[in-house]
């Protein structure tokens, strides 16, 4: 990187009550019960650009997002409701779509890496997975709820086509955006002893 790369000075990390609360009761939101009023487009917006501040090595932006409202999810999911009978659980296929429908608001992020780059595929997907994170993060900063999912239609060659992921493309993930009626509930964490090694 050279220094023609590099734009203003930014500031120094400084110690955060605040962001150390917010991640010592970070949550996923169930989708099904993501409810409005949601994020107003200004809102919509903000939560994009603090998304797209993520690691990205080579700063090849390799994914792209899909804003989707109630009609566009309604839409798709009843186009979906054909593939789902397909899967092999259809009723848990058809009973999942209720992720889509149900949030004001969705995110489809879309991986895009570019292939034959001195980047590898895995480190520019690695950057579509924390823009996730970070979209999760900026919805729960301006006071929203969120949830990241992908569910079988993200997977599905059909139902790729109707969310008009290309080949080459991987959905990273839907992050659905609400508020909650309910706080969620905690769920099991991993014990750390045995999750980390020190090394002096």
């Amino acid at each position: 990187m050279s220094d023609d790369d590099l734009g203003q000075a930014l500031p120094l990390p400084v110690p955060s009550a605040e962001m150390q609360a917010r991640l010592t009761v970070r949550r996923s939101a169930p989708a099904q019960a993501l409810t409005g009023p949601g994020p107003s487009p200004a809102e919509i917006g903000r939560i994009l650009e603090l998304g797209a501040r993520t690691p990205d090595h080579g700063k090849l932006f390799p994914w792209r997002f899909v804003v989707m409202g109630a009609q566009s999810r309604a839409e798709l999911a009843a186009a979906l409701l054909p593939l789902a009978d397909r899967q092999a659980d259809p009723g848990k296929a058809r009973k999942v779509l209720s992720k889509l429908t149900a949030p004001p608001l969705s995110i489809l992020v879309v991986s895009t890496p570019v292939e034959g780059h001195k980047v590898p595929v895995w480190e520019q997907q690695l950057s579509a997975g924390a823009v996730c994170m970070n979209l999760e993060h900026a919805a729960n900063a301006l006071g929203y709820a969120a949830s990241w999912i992908t569910d079988w239609y993200s997977y599905d060659p059909q139902a790729l086509a109707l969310l008009g992921v290309a080949e080459g493309e991987q959905v990273a993930g839907f992050i659905h955006v609400g508020m909650l009626a309910e706080p969620p509930l905690e769920r099991p964490r991993p014990d750390m002893a045995q999750k980390v090694v020190w090394r002096p």
